[in-house]
């Protein structure tokens, strides 16, 4: 139980200090703290974010600096980006899930640079 504690604390301080990226840190410390198997990781970390990125959303900007008509048009191609990703995400190798996630850190990391 440490080890998810651990994880999630990890998680949630990346995703307030960063306003995302929770996921990236949430799954390879469940890897190594865990003994979830690797088809339960990623559900977790998932279902994981929602709540953190509220309380993140909370914390920093507040519900007056927050607009959601802005952010609608966002939402819904969240959404079926989501579904799509649900469907899809079970026939794509876990090997390939980890590199397309690995690409995208580095391709995030580089721009930040």
């Amino acid at each position: 139980q440490a080890g998810i504690s651990i994880a999630g604390l990890s998680a949630g301080i990346v995703n307030g200090l960063l306003g995302a990226g929770g996921g990236m840190v949430l799954v390879p410390l469940l890897s190594t703290l865990t003994d979830l198997p690797e088809s339960q990781m990623f559900g977790t970390s998932v279902c994981t974010l929602l709540p953190v990125c509220v309380i993140s959303l909370l914390f920093t900007t507040g519900w007056d600096s927050f607009s959601f008509m802005d952010a609608l048009p966002y939402l819904a191609g969240s959404v079926l980006g989501g579904c799509a990703a649900g469907f899809f995400g079970k026939k794509i190798p876990t090997l390939w899930l980890h590199r397309i996630l690995g690409i995208f850190i580095l391709w995030g990391g580089i721009r930040y640079l």
